[in-house]
């Protein structure tokens, strides 16, 4: 079920068997019709510069940096960490944002108000991108041109799965590592958008005992001997490098530091889930796998 608030006109799309409902009730419930939409969620506002709809974004929040072009529009702030005046003084005529974003209390002000909003679902799921291009699609009155970008994007999945099916070379162990913090590192474990673009580049997933993005002790990284680790690049010096990481006692003995395997992509292009993930996904693997896929 989906539940809607009329007066609000809060809409929060399903899935499973209420998918083709929900997105009928995305075009019904957010503004088909949107000159001034604030897009919240990287990739919410890369769909939308997909689809032609850049000229209708008001405003952003901070992690809409692509295209780049997006960075010129004003910001409302982190994803997480938004506040209701900021987003109502823009004057929108529709609230576009990923599911996850916060905090309730923001998000309830902002459905008790009278301006159209659509939250999409982004699960970390390759089957689930499709379904998110065609919800903000439909959101915006682009129902058309999504679905050409959303088969696009399936396709190009499909062709890097049979691609990786190809590949001879014995799976590699993969540890995302998020941030690092007093020797400790914060890795993605199981129901991740890391773990589940490692699956797709082929890898496998080094840390599949956790769920979502926890700590790992010092003996669990051990045990997990990762053949490469997997990082974010980073702009404000907090970066991953290879003396940082391997340098790390755990990591001394693993695969990854013997070969200082360390794979560093940009934040929203790796975890993003959206029209660029067959991209990411091939690069990833072209990492993983030199010269055994371009």
């Amino acid at each position: 079920m989906f539940p809607i608030n009329l007066n609000g006109r809060f809409l929060v799309i399903a899935l499973g068997a209420c998918l083709v409902a929900a997105a009928a009730s995305a075009s019904d419930l957010g503004n088909p019709q949107a000159k001034r939409i604030v897009s919240i969620g990287g990739t919410i506002t890369e769909i939308l510069y997909e689809l032609g709809a850049q000229d209708r974004i008001i405003a952003r929040d901070s992690t809409s940096m692509f295209p780049g072009e997006a960075a010129s529009k004003p910001d409302v702030g982190y994803m997480r960490a938004l506040s209701a005046e900021g987003i109502l003084g823009q004057k929108p005529d529709l609230i576009l944002m990923e599911e996850g974003s916060g905090p309730p209390p923001v998000i309830e002000i902002l459905k008790a108000s009278e301006v159209p909003m659509v939250v999409v679902p982004t699960p970390p799921d390759a089957d689930k991108i499709g379904r998110k291009i065609r919800d903000v699609g439909a959101a915006v009155g682009l129902a058309d041109k999504a679905e050409a970008l959303a088969a696009k994007t399936e396709e190009g999945l499909k062709a890097l799965a049979t691609d990786i099916a190809a590949i001879p070379e014995k799976k590699k162990k993969v540890l995302f590592v998020l941030s690092l913090s007093n020797g400790r590192v914060m890795a993605g474990g199981a129901d991740t958008e890391a773990g589940a673009v490692i699956e797709m580049a082929g890898g496998i997933n080094a840390a599949p005992t956790i769920s979502g993005y926890k700590p790992l002790s010092d003996e669990a990284v051990i045990a997990a001997q990762p053949d490469v680790i997997l990082a974010m690049t980073s702009t404000g010096g907090h970066a991953i490098t290879p003396e940082k990481v391997f340098s790390l006692p755990s990591m001394q003995t693993t695969p990854a530091a013997a070969n200082k395997a360390l794979v560093n992509m940009d934040g929203l292009l790796l975890l993003g889930f959206g029209p660029r993930t067959p991209q990411a996904a091939r690069m990833l693997a072209s990492k993983i796998f030199p010269g055994a896929i371009n």
